[in-house]
C-alpha cells in the first residue's frame, strides 16, 4: 500500500516537480522598489523665492517633482495668478506635484474642530486636484495625547473617502516631536484600524529618530503602504529627545543608518517617492542652487 510519504517522494522526484521549482521562485521573486526624486519647498524657504523660482530650480538639478506646502500655493494664487497657470508652469518644466503639505485639523478630539478640519481638507484637496496634485500629507495637528487610535483610525478612514472623492489622497504623518502622536507604531495602528486598501502611511528619517521608532519598524510595511517617504539625516552630536526641526541635515551627513534605510526600501518594490524635506538655517544662508543640487546628489548616493 502506498503511503502519503511515499507518494509525496515520488513526485518529488517526477520532471513536472523538478521543472515546476524555478518557475516557483521566480513567480515569488519581488522586484526591488523604482524611485523618484522629489523636493520638498521647506528645504530652501530661507532664500525667500517664489514657486516659480523653485520650480525652476527644481528642475534644473534633475528633480522629478516637487512637494510645496498649502501656504505657498495659496500666496501664489492671492498674488493674482492662478492655478491653471501654476499647474502649466510645473508641467513644462517637466515636474510632478507628487504631494503639498497642510494642516488641517482632521485628527482633534475636539469635534468642533474636527469638522472645521475635515471641511479644511475638503477645500485643499479640491485645491490639490486642479493642480493635479494626488496626495496631501495629513498630520496630526490639532490633536492631543492620549490618542485613541482605534477611533483616529474611523477617522482616518473617513479622510480616505474624502481622498477618492476628491480624488487627492490623504498620507498619514507622525512626527517624531508631537506630543499625541509621535511614534511608527501609533501611525501603523490608525492605519490598520481605518482597515482601508488606500491607507498610506508618510514617513521621514528625522521623525522614525526623533520619536524613538528607530528603523527596523519600517521593515514590517511594504511598498503598497508608502507612497512617500520624507529624507534628510540627524546629527549625532545632538541628544535624541533634544534635537528640533533645523538640525536636521542632509542624507548621509549625520548618523541615520542610510545604507540599512536604502535597503529598506529597495525591498519593498514599487515605486517610492523620496523627499528631501530640511529646515536647516546653514543651508538657508546658502545659495538655493547650490542646496538642491548637493540634496539630489546626496540622496542618488544611496538610491542612483
Amino acid at each position: 500500500m502506498t503511503t502519503r510519504r511515499n507518494l509525496l517522494k515520488t513526485l518529488a522526484l517526477t520532471p513536472i516537480a523538478l521543472s515546476a521549482v524555478p518557475a516557483l521562485a521566480q513567480a515569488e521573486e519581488k522586484k526591488e522598489s523604482t524611485f523618484k526624486f522629489s523636493l520638498n519647498t521647506s528645504t530652501i524657504r530661507g532664500q525667500k523665492l517664489s514657486l516659480p523660482q523653485i520650480i525652476e530650480l527644481a528642475a534644473k538639478a534633475g528633480y522629478d517633482g516637487f512637494e510645496p506646502w498649502m501656504m505657498e500655493i495659496q500666496a501664489y494664487v492671492e498674488g493674482g495668478k492662478t492655478l491653471a497657470s501654476l499647474k502649466k508652469m510645473a508641467s513644462d518644466a517637466g515636474l510632478e506635484f507628487f504631494d503639498c503639505i497642510g494642516f488641517p485639523t482632521w485628527m482633534a478630539q475636539d469635534e468642533a474642530k474636527s469638522k472645521a478640519g475635515f471641511a479644511q481638507m475638503e477645500k485643499e484637496m479640491g485645491i490639490l486636484a486642479e493642480l493635479g496634485c494626488p496626495r496631501v500629507a495629513a498630520p496630526a495637528i490639532g490633536s492631543e495625547a492620549p490618542l485613541d487610535l482605534l477611533k483616529t483610525g474611523e477617522k482616518y478612514k473617513q479622510l480616505l473617502d474624502l481622498g477618492r472623492k476628491t480624488g487627492v489622497m490623504p498620507q498619514l504623518e507622525f512626527w517624531g516631536a508631537f506630543p499625541s502622536f509621535y511614534h511608527l507604531g501609533q501611525a501603523m495602528a490608525v492605519a490598520a484600524a481605518a482597515d482601508d486598501k488606500d491607507a498610506k502611511i508618510l514617513a521621514d528619517i528625522y521623525h522614525l529618530f526623533r520619536g524613538g521608532s528607530g528603523f527596523e519598524g519600517m521593515k514590517m510595511l511594504d511598498g503598497h503602504a508608502i507612497d512617500i517617504f520624507h529624507m534628510n539625516d540627524f546629527p549625532a552630536s545632538i541628544p535624541r529627545t533634544e534635537q528640533q526641526d533645523k538640525d536636521r541635515v542632509m542624507p548621509g551627513d549625520g548618523a541615520a543608518p542610510m545604507q540599512e534605510i536604502a535597503n529598506t526600501l529597495k525591498s519593498k518594490g514599487g515605486q517610492i517617492i523620496l523627499s528631501l524635506e530640511l529646515f536647516n538655517p546653514t543651508y538657508y544662508a546658502m545659495d538655493a542652487e547650490v542646496v538642491v543640487k548637493e540634496g539630489i546628489g546626496k540622496m542618488r548616493r544611496f538610491f542612483g
